[in-house]
């Protein structure tokens, strides 16, 4: 049924539920799975040193949340592999999700976004909304 899985990856506990739900979804279905970790661009009005310390440092944490899920995913037998990207999350999922002919986006219901009390976060509403394809929101 679901042959290519992406998982959007941002270091929140929904996330990371969902990982081990997508996890098993990708080993009942002999699945690949694709991790997405996405964040917002640097403004170039910061400026150097400042526009280099943070994009360093947002690297450094989709980095982190991309080893912490691995982790987490145990044994896949399909293929796993990851992106960063920088750019408005749900657009990145969404691009993603396309250029690689996903199947199902599995994502949390909320992340590490400003609005932590929202029923359902800005991004994941927005890629329940736009994605070509079924998503699965995890609590």
């Amino acid at each position: 049924m679901f042959t290519n899985i992406l998982l959007a990856v941002d270091g929140s506990e929904h996330a990371i539920r969902a990982a081990h739900i997508a996890a098993e979804l990708a080993r009942c279905h002999k699945a690949s799975l694709r991790l997405v970790a996405a964040y917002d661009p640097v403004p170039p009005y910061l400026g150097e040193p400042n526009f280099q310390i943070i994009l360093d440092a947002q690297l450094k944490e989709a980095d982190k949340y991309l080893a912490r899920t691995l982790e987490i995913l145990g044994e896949i037998p399909g293929e796993v592999n990851s992106e960063v990207l920088q750019g408005p999350p749900a657009e990145a999922i969404l691009d993603v999700a396309k250029t690689r002919a996903c199947d199902l986006i599995v994502m949390g219901s909320r992340g590490l976004g400003q609005f932590t009390g929202l029923l359902l976060g800005s991004q994941s509403q927005k890629v329940v909304q736009h994605a070509d394809c079924p998503v699965l929101i995890v609590k």
